[in-house]
């Protein structure tokens, strides 16, 4: 058991042996080299191929924290189809995230939504009724988070839908990061309100 407990706290430290600084706060990464970050943005400039258990990897964790509920307010970029806002961040292993993209969460299930990670894939908490996707252009789009501890619901352009609400009472508190599952992405104008 010993072995096992030092193994997972070996893991979770591989996960972010690394800090940058952007937007007015320092946060913990993977690999900095994948990041380009600036008192005005943080960017993630460097895609990685997915990996089993299929969850994200790529997102910096905000090193404040842990909370029990907050309001977080971006701006957010797709390069690509989507990107990431992680809350409830225990360890590698165990966090929740909103994914916004372009897609229908009718039809791409896995993406536009609320996921939940427990110690293997990602898993959606959240319906996936609610129609288009959240960022239909790859232009800013603000969007806000308000996390109660139990509770999230996302805000992108001050409009949510049913595919952006989800409830999970496992994990109650933790971090907060941004990011994207297996694309490049770019993030400015970041404030968080703790509750």
């Amino acid at each position: 058991m010993k072995v096992l407990v030092g193994l997972c706290v070996l893991a979770g430290a591989a996960w972010a042996d690394e800090s940058i600084s952007a937007l007015g706060r320092r946060f913990s990464v993977p690999l900095a080299a994948d990041w380009k970050a600036s008192a005005e943005t943080l960017e993630l400039v460097v895609k990685r191929p997915q990996e089993k258990p299929r969850r994200p990897k790529q997102f910096a964790l905000l090193e404040e924290g842990p909370f029990t509920a907050l309001t977080l307010e971006v701006e957010v970029k797709r390069n690509q189809t989507s990107l990431i806002l992680v809350y409830a961040f225990q360890d590698d292993a165990h966090f929740n995230y909103v994914h916004l993209s372009v897609d229908d969460p009718a039809k791409v299930p896995a993406h536009n939504g609320v996921f939940h990670v427990f110690g293997g894939d990602r898993v959606r908490i959240s319906s996936t009724a609610g129609g288009a996707g959240a960022l239909p252009s790859t232009e800013w789009t603000k969007v806000k988070l308000v996390w109660d501890g139990k509770q999230v619901v996302c805000h992108a352009n001050g409009k949510t839908a049913e595919a952006l609400r989800g409830v999970d009472l496992s994990l109650q508190k933790g971090r907060v990061g941004l990011g994207s599952f297996f694309e490049s992405a770019s993030f400015r104008n970041l404030r968080i309100t703790a509750r």
